[in-house]
């Protein structure tokens, strides 16, 4: 029969038939005859199964297509193959079940048979036990064949190996691996073994056997152990090993049949249960029911086993069993298979779980992984330390949410203890927490959450606590251990891993005994290095992270819920379920102002806590004042009990003071047990846990005192009395301290303490079986003190530890033990902490069941501010080992790794917006460039060059004021390259007078570039010889010469810069336009900042940066307006301050640079009623205004005309700053600079006039003030007049409408101007659309009328009146008042305005006043053409400027009041004029207006002139002091100029001008008043004539008024004596102003009848003659009648007249005339009615002395025609 037919036509049949046929070959047939008569019958067997019959097997059946009993049949000869332990016959028995297992035919669950299951899994399950023994031949082959069966069968989906069975199969890989002989086979049982664990774990997981199986890595495997097995080609053996097996197995998976479905895990949010599990091991070992999933009851049961065989440790009679070490190495290396594999279902907690059978793998970590840990710490193998370490990167990377306090007992234990020592450590066990710090550190979410669940839970232990330099340096050894404990307790964990990092990476502390080499010291630096900087890095990752999911939650939801924006982002996939699978994972310090409240709290809490441990009272004061505790004694007594780290003595001397408020608290501590059911033994010790007795026996008799009270009211039938209790407890107290004191020799007995304690309960004695049973508790069992510790230690730091017994493996193991003492050398110790476990979690045997119950809540935050706080502990200890690294090493690995951490640290804290942390960072990286000092410069200082950049252009949004110092060091690079090329410095461009150079290269120095001279200047010198970091400049002293050395040197460094190339620092300014808006701004600050200081360099001025400027501006010009706008208000200060700089060629620079820019802006069109153009061109006009250098303001000006000449149809908001740098031009004190600008400002206005108010009107006023400004300019009259000219021109183009937008400008018109502070027009409300550009026109036009120079006035004059004229039509009646209130009447009130105050000064202080001040700068021709405009102007408009009359009126009148002759001439004309030209048009009132104007023209400059003229009376004239002498009675040569002194001589000139220019325009106002009545009488109403009868009137009363002023009028008549000059013609004023006044009289008597009625013209007539004639007999030296005293004088002589009389009474003779002929004229009623008024006057006329004959016959002719017809009557 041929082997291929053997078996017959069923699948099993082929595998099985050549199987059996080989171990009938193989056996010895004597030996072996039972197998070979099976074999022989099971191949007869098969042959007669068809597949028909075949495929009809039941489902109980192991073999797939068979029935039970066949399959039985068909197993039983490979079950006796395996179990006859012959190699040759076993092989072949192992190749089929391989064939049988790999192709899926052997199927079913497979466990230990027993009484209720023994059919379907006895078979396979003794041929697999057999499979098994196999093992144990001793052959190679058949070990590696057994390997392969067992892996196949547990691979095989179509199996389930359950329980003790696949218990048994791991049992036997681990003893191939412990018991082979050949390497390559216990690589292989390692493989296999991981490989098992892999797929089990996978299956547990999913709760399934159709799963993928991750097949494992041989190499991997060999990381830790083992290495030495690999021969050759081992592992490359042993890995094809694995993949035959894994890729030969096939075959339906198997279901079993009480699988549960997969478990959902609840999404619960509640915190977790304190309490611990009660039942202890038993319960966790039975949580995996009957209900419950097989597959994960199995995989819980190999976890737990793997951990048990990870804890046996050597007996005391084998300590050194290597064979259990590498078995516990196995163990290890298992488990972290596991973790490795671990998935969601490890995570799941009690309150996850949807079913109480199903296995809580969580709890399975803590009890048993967690406990091997902890066990093996105690080891010091290398191997098992590694492998903790890696299992514990797990945990931490997977579990931790769920294994909060575990972790943070075991990251101190494993990490910390051997990152901290500095001095002393092992070389691979620190690179091995190197290694896992970096590790851990490449995980972002890891550093986030353990500084948050550890630095900033109030409720966690600070795992993170730093003992900083404290476990390093020698000399704190000496320090208490209290203040040791205080510290542990300031500290927080991530400053102490950072500070480990930071102690190794500076290395041992110099003259310390170390025992690394240099090799390895230097390795651990960099190592430590590396680590900071994944820490950094990863922080980083984090916040971009979170920073893009938050931006895409605000594109995708803006109105998502809270919670979902907590969810943590999938960094890894461990991590992503390890938050997933954890709803008790809260969020709540997702706020991160609620995350630094509570760290806060914590900090404030140890603060107090730390005082309390020190001054008890002082503490409490202290925390209840920060408000960490209550007031109440209650809260207080809370705190005392409840509070970890506080010092047990402490809180027993402070319950024990006699304070009230502590003796409150002290009770009410008390009060706080349930002492109820417990004995009083039990009670007592239950009680002292909390805290240390005092030494003080009242101390101690309070509190003993109170206990007993609480005692016996929580027990009242215990004792008759609380004084029994209170002495039974010092009687036990002292029990307890004689049973358990090695000081008392003497102790006491049973019998002694029964003694003691009789009659102590109210005098009966306690039973004596209690007081035994007493004392047996106390002798057996000590009641220990918490406090019972050679020193206080701080509960946040330790309360775990004492509780669990950890001070053992924490202070008393030896990490630098050797390995041939690893095993059992701690035995002793670790049995001492498991009874401490023990003793102390009294209700569970799991120390990690306490740690569960006292376990808070897992925090996951996902707000990036967490950083800042991380940064606030880590960003310290980070500078200083980055710096140090960096500045001590020329490694270029370590160096690039230290610039890494620099970029990534300025990442962090930049886009935290740290900026002082931010600052520091970048700051050390500029140091480190040594640009300062390039002649010490190197490769890694290049590297930080290029760190520089890379920082610039990466995060550049967040730098803001450290782009200073990465600008400053772009500045130096440059300012360095320059030099290496030979170019001259910029300075050379700056010096007024620049010697060439020869161009002879340097060819002896190896540097063609330098030319010669250039190595030797002083900028040269003192580049070379460096300087600080700090300087503005590079370079100090430059005195010295070079040495050639040190030209090589630097010429070497030069060369290494050469890798720093042009395009890389033009990135950095390309690259801003890519900044964002607030960015971009800084980015501007300082850069100007570092022009500036290169500008104002003394020695070396540089342009780079303001080159920069200009480029960075050019870039960033397109950027929106409101960004820009911010660009350029700090560009436009930078441009002004470097403008107005004293060095006039860096002044130029900057105003040549600011042309550039503003030439390129002016190329972007500008929309209408943007005002940017303005601001842009800001700086030239703040420059223009306060340079005070010509050339600079000249500059400015052509800097201007060519912008606007070349771009001035893009010019718009511009042209106010256009017109203002003109304004200031045509005020310029430089004819050129003036000349210049006005050439410009001609073009402008002549051909490019239109652009001027294209977009903007408002610029109209703008061009009108620019060229009234040019009008003042004083260099050049044809300026001034050509300006003039233009603004007839501009007038022109606003009648024109030349304003393109005239109809907006009506809106904003008069509100937008305000010229010279006139707001007349403002106030108006007219609709005239050209208000506001007319009125800064006519308004400047006005103010030029009073130019000094005559040309500029008559010409201004002209043109404003003939504007008015031409273009007065457009004007409403409101504007036109406006006009000749603001426009028309200032051009007058100028002139007469200074007149007026100067006379005003002149009455206050007449002796400072010249004579000749007129006051006016007008001729008499100015006068003359300004009177003729004004009433050509207002005839030409008197219909609409009707209502002005009276101030036109009032401006001529002003004339007439002129001292000078010519404006009154002038003034006179032009009310005659006016008059004659609107006679009849003028109403009755408006002349009323004219004769009141012309009254008041006379009377107002009445009292000045009086107050003048009484001037005199200051002045004392010699011989006329008295006023009864005649002025005869003196000769008048007798008085000289010597009699009056000079300010006498100057005030009587004054005096005596004055009173002849007023004489003579009130003669001329009465002259006036005359002609416009004899012209225009019959327009004139009575009112009118009224009016002038007062003004006549006034004129002559005041004549009259003045000469009676007898004595001023004698002194001035000296005065002009004196001076040699006519004097007033005082008589003449009077005469004329009466004769005038009686002649109007007289005609309105004999002709204008009409006034009768309204105006008594007779009484009037006669008042006036009266007044006349007794003038007249003053004169004549009779005392007229009006003057008589009721009695009569005495007769005297009467003297003859003087020739003055005579000649005045000649003078007065025609007006007396004219007076005695009115009277005359009267009608003979009127006469006779008035002759009793004037009779008297007669008579004494008839007495006196006459002159002229004319007088007696005009007096006469009265008489006789008049009186005597009266008389005859």
């Amino acid at each position: 029969m041929s082997s291929l037919s053997l078996g017959g036509p069923s699948r099993c049949g082929r595998v099985v038939g050549p199987s059996l046929d080989k171990i009938i070959k193989n056996a010895a047939w004597r030996k072996h005859s039972h197998l070979v008569s099976s074999c022989k019958s099971t191949l007869d067997k098969l042959e007669s199964l068809s597949e028909s019959k075949s495929s009809s097997g039941d489902t109980q059946s192991p073999v797939l297509g068979l029935s039970s009993s066949d399959a039985d049949c068909v197993l039983q000869p490979l079950f006796l193959a395996l179990d006859s332990a012959y190699p040759k016959v076993v092989e072949p028995a192992l190749e089929c079940t391989f064939k049988l297992f790999s192709l899926g035919l052997v199927c079913g669950e497979i466990n230990r048979p027993d009484n209720s299951n023994a059919s379907q899994s006895s078979v396979v399950f003794n041929m697999i036990d057999a499979i098994c023994k196999s093992g144990g031949l001793g052959e190679e082959a058949i070990e590696l064949w057994v390997l392969r069966v067992l892996l196949s069968a547990v691979r095989s989906p179509s199996i389930l190996i359950r329980s003790d069975c696949l218990i048994q199969i791991v049992r036997t890989c681990y003893n191939v691996y412990l018991g082979g002989v050949n390497g390559t086979n216990q690589i292989c049982a390692k493989s296999v073994l991981a490989q098992i664990m892999t797929i089990v774990f996978t299956r547990v997981e999913e709760d399934s056997m159709d799963v993928f199986h991750r097949r494992v890595s041989v190499g991997e495997l060999l990381e830790f152990t083992d290495k030495n097995l690999n021969e050759g080609n081992s592992i490359h053996f042993c890995q094809n090993f694995i993949n035959e097996i894994m890729e030969a197995s096939e075959g339906a998976p198997f279901k079993p049949s009480s699988i549960s479905p997969p478990m959902e895990v609840e999404k619960v949010h509640t915190p977790l249960p304190k309490a611990a599990d009660e039942t202890g091991t038993d319960k966790l070992d039975n949580e995996a029911g009957a209900d419950g999933s097989k597959i994960r009851e199995d995989g819980f049961l190999l976890f737990k086993n793997l951990c048990k065989l990870s804890m046996k440790f050597s007996s005391q009679q084998h300590p050194d069993d290597r064979i259990l070490l590498r078995g516990k190495i196995l163990s290890l290396e298992l488990l972290k298979v596991v973790t490795d594999t671990g998935g969601s279902i490890w995570r799941v907690n009690e309150r996850q779980r949807s079913s109480s059978a199903l296995p809580l793998f969580l709890n399975a970590i803590k009890q048993y992984l967690c406990l091997s840990l902890l066990k093996n710490s105690a080891l010091s193998a290398m191997a098992i330390f590694q492998l903790q370490c890696s299992i514990f990167m797990n945990l931490l990377s997977k579990f931790r949410s769920g294994l909060k306090k575990e972790i943070g007992m075991f990251f101190p234990m494993l990490i910390l203890r051997v990152l901290e020592n500095v001095l002393q450590p092992s070389f691979l066990q620190k690179m091995t927490v190197l290694n896992l710090l970096d590790k851990i550190s490449q995980d972002p979410q890891i550093i986030i959450d353990i500084f948050v669940n550890y630095d900033c839970d109030v409720d966690a232990s600070n795992i993170f606590e730093s003992v900083s330099s404290f476990h390093i340096d020698p000399y704190v050894y000496h320090c208490s251990l209290n203040m040791l404990a205080c510290t542990l307790a300031r500290k927080t964990f991530t400053t102490r891993i950072v500070n480990g990092l930071l102690k190794t990476a500076l290395g041992p502390p110099t003259g310390s005994t170390t025992a690394l080499s240099p090799v390895q010291d230097i390795t651990f630096r960099h190592e430590s290095v590396k680590c900071l900087v994944s820490i950094i890095k990863s922080m980083g990752a984090w916040m971009d992270q979170q920073i893009r999911i938050g931006d895409l939650d605000l594109v995708k939801s803006p109105e998502s819920s809270t919670a979902e924006t907590h969810l943590i982002p999938n960094v890894e996939e461990g991590n992503a379920y390890d938050h997933e699978l954890h709803p008790d994972v809260t969020s709540e310090f997702s706020d991160a102002a609620t995350l630094e409240q509570r760290r806060a709290y914590k900090i404030e809490l140890q603060r107090g806590i730390s005082l309390f441990n020190r001054k008890p009272p002082k503490g409490i004061e202290f925390l209840i004042s920060n408000k960490k505790v209550g007031s109440s004694p209650e809260q207080v007594a809370l705190f005392l009990k409840n509070t970890a780290g506080l010092d047990e003595t402490k809180i027993g001397d402070y319950l024990g003071e006699r304070e009230e408020f502590s003796l409150k608290v002290m009770h009410a501590y008390v009060d706080s047990f349930n002492f109820k059911g417990m004995d009083f033994g039990e009670a007592i010790r239950f009680f002292l846990q909390g805290f240390r007795l005092p030494g003080e026996a009242q101390k101690i008799d309070r509190i003993m005192e109170k206990f007993a009270e609480r005692y016996c009211k929580c027990n009242p039938s215990s004792f008759s009395s609380a004084d029994t209790a209170y002495i039974l407890a010092y009687s036990v107290i002292m029990l307890n301290t004689d049973a358990h004191n090695n000081m008392v020799k003497d102790k006491m007995t049973k019998a002694d303490f029964v003694r003691n304690n009789r009659g102590i309960d109210d005098g009966k004695d306690l039973a004596e079986e209690y007081l035994g049973a007493l004392y047996d508790q106390i002798v057996k069992n000590e009641i220990k003190m918490n406090a019972d510790s050679s020193a206080p230690q701080n509960k946040q730091a330790n309360s775990f530890n004492r509780l669990l017994g950890l001070e053992g493996i924490l202070n008393l193991v030896n990490w630098k033990q050797s390995e041939e003492k690893a095993v059992g050398a701690n035995g002793l110790l670790i049995r001492h902490i498991q009874e401490q476990f023990k003793s102390n979690s009294r209700k569970s045997d799991c120390i990690f069941l306490i740690l569960e119950g006292l376990r808070s809540a897992y925090h996951v935050v996902t707000d990036v501010a967490i950083l800042r706080f991380m940064v606030e502990v880590c960003w310290g200890p980070m500078l200083a080992a980055f710096s140090v690294t960096i500045d001590q090493s020329d490694d270029r690995v370590a160096t690039s790794q230290c610039l890494q951490g620099f970029r990534h640290a300025v990442h962090v804290t930049a886009v935290m917006g740290m900026q002082t942390q931010r600052d520091a960072f970048v700051t050390s990286v500029a140091k480190f460039t040594y640009l300062h000092c390039a002649g010490d410069m190197k490769q890694k200082n290049v590297d930080a060059v290029k760190a520089i950049i890379s920082i610039a252009i990466e995060d550049g949004d967040h730098l803001y004021e450290a782009w200073e110092h990465i600008l400053t060091c772009l500045s130096r690079i440059e300012h360095l390259q320059l030099l290496g090329e030979g170019a001259p410095s910029d300075a050379t461009f700056f010096n007024s007078t620049n010697s060439e150079t020869e161009e002879k290269a340097l060819k002896t120095l190896g540097f063609s570039s330098f030319k010669k001279g250039t190595l030797q200047n002083p900028a040269m010198v003192a580049v070379v010889r460096g300087s600080s970091y700090d300087s503005t400049s590079i370079g100090g002293n430059a005195s010295a010469i070079l040495t050639t050395d040190q030209i090589n040197n630097f010429i070497s460094n030069l060369n290494l810069l050469e890798q720093i190339g042009n395009f890389e620092l033009n990135h950095v300014f390309a690259h801003s336009q890519r900044l964002n808006g607030e960015a971009i701004v800084a980015f501007v600050k300082a850069l100007c900042k570092v022009s500036i200081s290169e500008l104002q360099s003394p020695t070396d001025p540089r342009v780079f940066g303001l080159t920069k400027i200009v480029e960075i501006a050019h870039y960033n010009m397109n950027r929106i307006r409101l960004v820009w706008s911010r660009i350029w208000n700090v560009l436009s200060d930078f441009f002004v301050s470097v403008g107005l700089s004293e060095n006039l060629s860096v002044a130029i620079f900057a105003m040549d640079s600011l042309r550039q820019l503003a030439m390129k802006f002016l190329e972007r069109e500008e929309l209408a009623n943007y005002n940017f153009q303005n601001e842009f061109l800001r700086p030239f006009v703040i420059v223009m205004q306060k340079s005070n250098t010509t050339e600079i303001r000249e500059l400015v000006v052509r800097c201007i005309s060519q912008m606007v000449l070349s771009r001035v149809s893009n010019v718009k908001s511009g042209w106010k700053s256009v017109f203002m740098v003109f304004t200031a031009a045509a005020a310029d004190e430089r004819k050129n600079i003036v000349l210049l600008a006005f050439e410009t400002m001609e073009k402008i206005v002549r051909e490019f006039f239109p652009y001027i108010t294209e977009t903007e009107t408002m610029t109209f006023t703008d061009c009108v003030r620019c060229l009234l400004t040019f009008t003042n300019s004083r260099f050049n009259s044809d300026v001034s007049l050509n300006a003039i000219a233009f603004l007839r021109f501009c007038a022109v183009r606003l009648a024109d409408g030349g304003l393109v937008c005239n109809k907006k400008s009506s809106v904003d018109g008069p509100s937008a101007v305000v010229t010279n502070g006139i707001s007349d027009l403002q106030a108006h409300t007219d609709n005239d659309d050209h208000v506001s550009f007319w009125h800064p026109l006519l308004s400047g036009l006005s103010k030029l009328t009073s130019d000094p120079r005559s040309a500029i006035r008559k010409s201004s004059l002209e043109v404003l009146f003939n504007i008015l004229k031409d273009h007065g039509h457009l004007f409403s009646h409101t504007f036109w008042n406006s006009i000749f209130c603001s426009v028309i009447f200032p051009v007058y009130n100028s002139v007469s305005g200074k007149r007026e105050v100067n006379l005003q000064e002149a009455h206050c202080s007449p002796c400072s006043v010249s004579v000749h001040n007129e006051g006016s700068t007008w001729d008499s021709e100015t006068y003359s053409a300004a009177a003729e405009c004004l009433i050509d102007l207002f005839v030409t408009f008197f219909d609409v400027v009707r209502s002005q009359l009276p101030g036109v009126v009032s401006v001529l009148t002003g004339f007439i009041r002129s001292p000078v002759q010519g404006p009154a001439s002038t003034g006179v004309a032009g009310i005659v004029r006016l008059t004659d030209e609107l006679g009849n048009k003028l109403s009755a009132e408006e002349w009323k207006e004219i004769f009141l104007c012309l009254k008041d023209a006379a009377m107002s400059t009445v009292p000045g002139f009086m107050k003048v003229l009484r001037t005199m009376n200051n002045i004392e004239v010699p011989h006329y002091s008295q006023p009864s002498t005649d002025l005869e009675s003196s000769s008048d040569h007798d008085l000289t100029n010597d009699e009056f002194d000079d300010d006498n001589l100057q005030t009587a000139t004054y005096v005596v001008s004055r009173t002849k220019n007023h004489i003579a325009m009130q003669l001329l106002i009465v002259q006036v008043a005359t002609d416009l009545y004899k012209k225009h009488q019959q327009f004139l109403s009575a009112a009118s004539i009224k009016v002038l009868i007062e003004l006549y009137s006034s004129i002559a009363l005041h004549a009259r008024e003045i000469n009676r002023e007898s004595i001023l009028l004698k002194k001035l008549q000296k005065a002009c004596y004196i001076l040699e000059i006519s004097g007033p013609p005082m008589v003449h004023f009077e005469n004329e102003s009466f004769q005038n006044h009686l002649n109007f009289l007289q005609n309105l008597h004999l002709h204008n009848h009409s006034v009768h009625d309204e105006i008594d013209l007779e009484q009037e007539l006669v008042a006036v003659c009266e007044q006349v004639l007794d003038i007249y007999l003053n004169c004549a030296g009779s005392i007229s009648t009006l003057h008589k005293s009721d009695t009569l004088s005495a007769p005297h002589r009467k003297l003859p007249l003087s020739s003055a009389k005579k000649e005045e009474i000649a003078a007065r003779s025609s007006l007396v005339i004219s007076a005695l002929q009115g009277l005359t004229g009267l009608k003979k009623d009127s006469f006779r009615r008035y002759i009793p008024q004037f009779f008297h006057l007669l008579v004494d006329l008839v007495r006196s002395e006459h002159t002229s004959g004319e007088v007696q016959h005009a007096l006469s002719n009265i008489f006789r025609s008049s009186v005597g017809q009266i008389i005859m009557d």
